[in-house]
């Protein structure tokens, strides 16, 4: 079937997607093996170590496979926070769309999200601004996401570096590019949230997503644009007004919840998605695992990716965040201070699970049990 180009096209969907197996669309299939990126990973952090001690200014505290990187620079009471991450895949959704105006939004989102997993309120950002060839309106546009990402989590961006890189960077219509940055924050040492506090009978509580935030593009992509275009309506869904919405920043909420309330664990629900959670299990300092029950009915535009793409329902929450962006985790007592502050927040607050004394990631569903191996991710 030829794709459709005609701007708001009412579309009907199949469940098949070509050149998949019976056993349906995978992120691996579509690029992506988050086990071997975390073979990867494993390999770089072998040779890291040993810059750890090189300047006696800055003291790393190695929490590995955490959220940032923690570092005593001497400050008495605080310690800095340093984030890396980028809009991924996401833009070549803004390049079929031409619009770039939400990215920079996603930019910071991703990394501040992260920073605040250990407490850390962020300071000052830079981006990596790499692209095909110049163009000054789309530069602009991505400029003014940076500005209104900023804008919600209080960040200063103080500068960055833009490259032009035309045998490098290829993308639609000339219009080629790839973002990411870099941020900064600092933590009171007495609040640093680590996970180590975890205990058993903590309540894990979940922030609402919008949509697929900066994740799983790969997938998302390889399923919904196989047989359409960003411009068609699929199942009443705007794929391109579904696929461009902007990652939710949560900086705001979750810091106001650790001044106000206990909190044991804070994890940011991206790439691997509630596998992420295992991060914190790895700290606790006795054998936890991790069981959702609770889970909210997964927004529309995911049940759209697994009807298309035949994903089975533990690919779809090995994936994608499934209306659950991020998490904390926290002791029963409080629910209400949490809710209080996510609803002040215009966001909504889920009670999805509990610490469990098993090291296991259960996701009990109406459909079926899942459970995922800790150790893999």
């Amino acid at each position: 079937m030829s794709k459709k180009a005609t701007t708001g096209s009412e579309v009907d969907t199949e469940p098949e997607v070509k050149d998949l197996d019976e056993k349906g669309a995978t992120y691996k299939k579509s690029g992506v093996d988050i086990v071997e990126e975390g073979e990867v990973i494993e390999e770089i952090w072998k040779l890291l170590p040993k810059t750890f001690k090189l300047n006696p200014k800055a003291k790393f505290l190695p929490a590995m496979s955490h959220y940032g990187g923690i570092v005593d620079i001497g400050i008495p009471d605080k310690y800095l926070v340093v984030t890396v991450d980028g809009v991924g895949s996401k833009v070549l959704i803004a390049e079929m769309l031409e619009k770039f105006d939400t990215v920079g939004i996603d930019c910071i989102a991703m990394n501040v999200n992260d920073l605040i997993c250990v407490g850390a309120e962020p300071l000052v950002f830079v981006d990596y601004f790499a692209i095909e060839q110049p163009d000054t309106i789309m530069a602009n546009q991505i400029a003014r996401g940076l500005v209104e990402g900023a804008i919600q989590s209080k960040i200063a961006v103080v500068g960055g570096e833009t490259a032009t890189l035309p045998d490098i960077i290829r993308g639609h219509n000339g219009k080629g590019f790839d973002l990411a940055g870099t941020a900064i924050g600092l933590v009171e040492k007495k609040k640093l949230i680590l996970g180590d506090k975890i205990k058993l009978g903590d309540i894990i509580y979940g922030i609402e997503s919008n949509g697929l935030h900066s994740n799983g593009y790969s997938l998302a992509r390889s399923v919904l644009l196989e047989k359409h275009t960003v411009n068609d309506v699929v199942d009443g869904l705007h794929l391109g007004e579904e696929l461009i919405k902007p990652t939710l920043i949560y900086v705001q909420e979750v810091l106001e919840m650790i001044n106000k309330a206990e909190i044991h664990g804070l994890a940011n629900i991206t790439g691997g998605s509630f596998l992420k959670l295992a991060r914190l299990m790895r700290q606790a300092k006795t054998t936890i695992g991790v069981k959702l029950d609770s889970l909210p009915e997964p927004l529309p535009l995911f049940k759209l990716i697994q009807k298309m793409g035949n994903v089975s329902v533990k690919e779809m929450y090995k994936t994608f965040n499934m209306g659950i962006g991020f998490c904390v985790i926290a002791p029963e007592l409080e629910e209400t201070t949490l809710k209080e502050i996510c609803k002040k927040h215009g966001k909504k607050l889920f009670r999805i699970g509990s610490i469990i004394d098993e090291k296991k990631i259960i996701l009990e569903l109406p459909s079926e049990t899942i459970e995922y191996p800790t150790d893999k991710y």
